[in-house]
């Protein structure tokens, strides 16, 4: 217990020497900022109306409400719907206007994407397409040996390759209007969290595609903006349920050697703990960060819409050493106790 204290006091200590410098760094780069952005960022947003959106995955979460919210303004909006039979698509039809257009398309498949390029483009030939928000996503969680290659395929081809595909389509519509592109990213494209791999390094990737897009655009007159939404797993339904005997049965003989079923266990009860947090719950933040990079005539490159506690462990990952940053998250009771549950150590 004492040699435990005292390795958290020398982190602690280590912590606070490091930030010391940080801070006095920060305030002048953010004092300059300020006189810049003074200087530069006029008042009030871009009139909406009649502006032509396109916004992916609008059948549940950030996208269906983003979508209402953009028709709501007076845009004409193009929203993807996976299934566009399904309960939001049908929601979205009777709660928006006739500027609301629902087009069925797989960020995935080509086709699909080829589609509903010809849709926009009928609608958009005259004055271009304001806006595209990349926003399709799905998760999927675990270590890393629990799982297979196509998993980790199945979620890249959606939130990485499914951006940069809808990207490379719609380049020349936004250009002609000198438009906006945003990104639904993730706070996990900067934290590192065990069972979460397989979203973290789309994340990041895309993080990745939208730094070099942005130098690239910025010839034509095209602003892009990255969102990093915290914890909105609750409002979202991102995480979907698990059950240990499911994911246990997944698990070859080898796997089953080195892991309990209560090691799992504590997993699952973690996720669903996420399920549970209040903390950062309202999505409406995140959409109003969206319409704001979508509408500000100077908008950020980053929004990051997460709580305090997740504002700062982002603080720690962007500037503090990898090592350190292990040491701390191994360091919580939780990864203790599921040291102590591995069937094979």
């Amino acid at each position: 217990m004492h040699a435990a204290s005292t390795v958290f006091s020398s982190l602690l200590l280590a912590a606070a020497f490091y930030l010391h410098g940080l801070a006095l760094a920060t305030c002048l780069g953010s004092l300059l900022s300020l006189l810049w952005l003074r200087r530069k960022e006029p008042t009030g947003l871009l009139g909406p109306r009649d502006r032509a959106v396109l916004v992916t995955g609008c059948d549940s979460g950030f996208g269906y409400l983003l979508a209402r919210r953009l028709d709501q303004l007076g845009c004409r909006v193009f929203a993807t719907c996976l299934f566009p039979e399904g309960d939001g698509a049908r929601r979205l039809r009777q709660l928006c206007s006739g500027r609301l257009r629902i087009v069925k398309c797989d960020v995935t498949r080509d086709e699909d994407v080829r589609e509903l390029q010809k849709v926009v483009t009928e609608h958009t030939a005259e004055t271009g397409l304001w806006g595209l928000v990349n926003n399709a996503g799905i998760t999927a969680w675990g270590e890393v040996e629990w799982n297979h290659i196509q998993s980790y395929q199945r979620v890249a081809d959606v939130n990485l390759f499914g951006s940069i595909r809808t990207t490379l389509a719609f380049i020349p519509l936004v250009r002609k209007s000198k438009g906006r592109m945003v990104f639904i990213s993730s706070i996990t494209a900067a934290i590192p969290t065990q069972c979460n791999s397989m979203y973290s390094i789309t994340k990041r990737g895309l993080e990745a595609f939208c730094d070099c897009l942005r130098i690239e655009m910025k010839k034509f007159g095209i602003e892009v903006s990255v969102i990093q939404p915290g914890n909105f797993s609750s409002a979202t339904g991102i995480l979907q349920e698990e059950n240990v005997e499911d994911i246990w049965n997944r698990f070859s003989e080898d796997v089953k050697n080195v892991y309990s079923k209560e090691y799992v266990q504590t997993y699952i009860n973690s996720i669903n703990q996420k399920k549970m947090e209040k903390v950062a719950r309202d999505p409406e933040s995140v959409v109003n960060a969206v319409v704001e990079a979508l509408m500000t005539p100077n908008p950020k490159a980053q929004y990051l819409v997460a709580s305090v506690p997740e504002k700062l462990m982002h603080l720690l990952c962007t500037y503090f050493p990898i090592s350190f940053l292990v040491s701390l998250l191994l360091f919580c009771k939780s990864e203790k106790k599921r040291k102590h549950l591995i069937a094979s150590k």
